[in-house]
């Protein structure tokens, strides 16, 4: 199964449950995936496309769904379009000096957004589904969301990339809606 087939699969299965923060393994360092852990990480995929589509999200990190490793998924395709991508120990080899602002959220830190400055186009280098090296060029929202879900596998949320006025308040803010939701 191809990227397609597992972002296919998400129609029919059971979603994923989301971490929120401050869930302790959101701020861990994830582990390389090793040739031993691809059945286990090919068996999840189908939930958490699903729970990316559910959210709705346009990446998600194995560490938001509990497992401290290192691999995420994107898809900025529309719902008749999809366009999935799995990075499997992805790394950012290279960046623009050009920094660009934009607006982030997070599915683990919902309802919460703020601008992020961050470099507008990477070099990013990941393993495919079928084991190959794959060293990629990608600017603009896709550049942001690669470095966005890197930043998870690395234990860092977006709102580490604020100041320190801002960031408490956004994880005050947050906190308060969850116990509210609990209610």
């Amino acid at each position: 199964m191809n990227e397609a087939d597992f972002s296919g699969a998400a129609a029919t299965a059971q979603a994923t449950p989301i971490l929120i923060a401050p869930q302790a393994v959101l701020r861990q360092k994830g582990r390389v995936v090793r040739p031993e852990d691809m059945a286990a990480l090919r068996e999840g995929l189908p939930g958490m496309f699903a729970a990316m589509y559910q959210a709705p999200g346009i990446g998600l990190a194995a560490p938001q769904i509990g497992i401290s490793m290192r691999y995420a998924i994107v898809d900025l395709g529309e719902e008749d379009a999809r366009e999935p991508i799995v990075l499997i120990n992805p790394e950012i080899i290279s960046e623009s000096e050009v920094l660009h602002s934009r607006e982030e959220g997070c599915l683990s830190l919902p309802n919460q957004y703020a601008e992020v400055v961050r470099p507008e186009a990477v070099r990013v280098r990941y393993t495919s589904l079928a084991g190959e090296q794959i060293e990629r060029d990608v600017d603009g929202l896709l550049a942001t969301c690669i470095q966005h879900e890197i930043d998870h596998l690395d234990g860092v949320l977006f709102v580490d990339h604020l100041s320190a006025l801002r960031r408490n308040m956004i994880l005050r803010r947050l906190a308060k809606e969850q116990k509210a939701k609990r209610g």
